[in-house]
């Protein structure tokens, strides 16, 4: 039992966190969309990422649910979290303006814990991706 668990708790907590994430994201909609227009780097891309972004982070959350598409799952959340964290860094190192930070209880962090946090789920996601086998033993 606790190592059925051990292997399923990264599944677990991607889905949590994208989902959390997706369903924050829509309860403030326009309060995303001004962040995300506020951002030196997808300011151009705020209205496609505004709605693209949460659909993506459901769609990803639907996949590590499902065992057949798990690893894809995986793969995407380690896309994903891969993505978030370059986005953090280059706000952080190369940014002229800074804007507020995410919603919902993400917006308690600060950007520095914000990247290590991304950090740590990207870690998340690379360990699915190397105990996914171990499930099927």
């Amino acid at each position: 039992m606790t190592r059925k668990l051990f292997v399923e708790l990264p599944a677990v907590l991607l889905v949590a966190l994208f989902t959390y994430a997706a369903i924050s994201k829509l309860m403030q909609y326009d309060t995303f969309e001004y962040q995300l227009g506020q951002s030196p780097f997808v300011t151009g891309y705020a209205g496609l990422l505004t709605w693209s972004l949460p659909l993506f982070e459901l769609l990803i959350a639907a996949l590590l649910v499902i065992p057949g598409t798990r690893l894809t799952g995986f793969y995407l959340s380690y896309a994903m979290m891969l993505a978030f964290t370059i986005y953090i860094y280059a706000m952080l190192h190369y940014s002229y303006f800074v804007p507020c930070s995410c919603g919902g209880i993400l917006s308690q962090m600060n950007w520095d814990q914000h990247f290590i946090f991304n950090i740590v789920f990207t870690l998340i996601a690379i360990a699915g991706i190397f105990l996914l086998p171990l499930k099927k033993k």
